[in-house]
């Protein structure tokens, strides 16, 4: 979209259509952008109906050829990625829409995992469970999303699970006691990278993982790792590899004590401004995030990962990043795309219109349930509190529903049965009190 290397279409059909969705995609970044108010539903799949339509001309313009690429393409692909970002936004996160985002954010992990040679079975776990309910919703799609769409989804899907499949035979060759080792071997080089990238570059933090990492190696016979019977186990060449990778990179990051070279300065400084800002969304994502800001964030992603020429960046002169400066800047691009990735997948079946009071609902959940983990209360006056809360959030509602602006926002059984467990928790913590308060008085009068 943004590069000139991507040509323009050359059938006038289809310029006609890249006018439409380009037209499309601006409106759905107005919408975006527009603060003020929540976004509705209705808003959403009106855009959403134009979108598919444009998409059907486009598959009847097609029909009898396939010329590649081009910018169309790009511009398609920008509206499909708002669009799943604004599904998830007003709650509708188990429909096939809302997968297409997702769908992108894992193939570059599964991208960066393969390429890097880097992950263990923690990192592939969440990716599995993730894909596997994309694959349900897929093959589930509502009789209202055409076909294609759902064929389009679905078939990327599947090149994420074909990926993950290879990264998993790797992690799985590995025999006893190897797995632990690697496991631990990969949250060394994450740390080593994580301090390499903090404002205050920590020496003595690192050289306690170097310490480590010797302590590792010591437990090698000739070079190699034995198992319990004194053989070497499957995949030895492989974590050897990995420990003398994680030596190497730990000498790296103690002789460049954290100072990155001027010409690839300013996009450092951006990949650690991205990086610190989707931790912090992570930190406060229930009270502040709208799931369509992620837009934003993988676009400037996409746009350094993509910049690379055979993985490594260059500078105006032409001359290759060292060593360094690439598996710094990668590090920072990958970690960034897994924030993302945890921000899509944490995002609530709600509408941003009803998160306030969902959110209100989980915090006296949380907080009603640790009540009672904790012993109860000794008088029903305890929970007054609570009582009152849920009773002003109950009368919000008009009709039985949670009303915003005139609207009945998404998510609604959703709200209404978080609110039927705080009352059912809240019941069950008065019962409890009254029985013990009737036991204290029956032994007082027995007495």
């Amino acid at each position: 979209m943004d590069t000139p290397a991507i040509p323009l279409p050359r059938d006038d059909r289809e310029r006609e259509i890249l006018v439409k969705l380009e037209s499309m995609r601006d409106r759905l970044l107005l919408l975006k952008r527009d603060r003020t108010k929540y976004i509705r539903s209705q808003d959403v799949l009106q855009l959403y109906e134009e979108t598919v339509e444009q998409v059907r001309q486009l598959r009847e313009v097609r029909a009898d050829r396939d010329e590649g690429e081009n910018r169309l393409d790009r511009v398609l692909d920008s509206c499909f990625q708002l669009l799943s970002l604004f599904f998830m936004t007003i709650g509708r996160t188990s429909e096939a829409p809302a997968a297409y985002s997702l769908t992108s954010t894992i193939r570059r992990l599964l991208d960066h995992l393969t390429e890097a040679n880097l992950f263990s079975a923690k990192d592939l776990e969440s990716i599995t469970h993730t894909l596997d309910r994309l694959s349900s919703i897929v093959h589930g799609a509502d009789s209202h999303d055409p076909p294609y769409l759902a064929e389009l989804i679905g078939r990327r899907v599947e090149q994420c699970q074909e990926s993950l499949k290879k990264l998993q035979d790797k992690v799985q060759m590995l025999e006893a006691p190897l797995p632990a080792i690697h496991e631990k071997l990969i949250s060394i080089l994450r740390s080593m990278s994580l301090i390499n990238t903090k404002p205050r570059f920590s020496l003595t933090e690192v050289q306690k993982f170097k310490t480590q990492l010797k302590e590792i190696d010591e437990k090698r016979v000739d070079g190699n790792f034995i198992n319990d019977e004194g053989k070497i186990p499957a995949g030895n060449e492989e974590v050897s590899e990995l420990l003398s990778r994680c030596l190497l990179w730990a000498d790296v990051v103690i002789e460049r004590n954290g100072v990155i070279p001027d010409e690839f300065k300013p996009m450092y400084n951006t990949l650690v401004g991205i990086r610190n800002d989707l931790e912090k969304l992570s930190l406060t994502q229930a009270w502040s995030l709208r799931e369509t800001d992620l837009y934003d964030f993988q676009r400037q992603l996409d746009k350094f990962d993509e910049a690379r020429v055979d993985g490594n960046w260059f500078d105006e002169e032409g001359k290759p990043a060292e060593l360094y400066v690439q598996r710094t800047c990668l590090y920072l691009i990958r970690r960034s795309y897994g924030l993302v990735y945890s921000l899509m997948i944490s995002s609530e079946p709600v509408s941003e219109a009803l998160l306030p009071v969902y959110n209100q609902l989980l915090t006296l959940k949380r907080c009603l349930q640790e009540v009672q983990e904790s012993g109860g209360i000794s008088s029903p006056r305890e929970l007054y509190p609570y009582s009152m809360k849920l009773n002003s959030i109950d009368n919000m509602r008009v009709d039985g529903k949670f009303m915003v602006g005139g609207d009945i926002p998404e998510g609604q059984g959703n709200v209404t049965e978080l609110l039927a467990e705080c009352f059912e928790l809240n019941y069950e913590l008065r019962i409890a009190a009254e029985d013990k308060v009737a036991t204290e008085k029956a032994d007082d009068d027995n007495e």
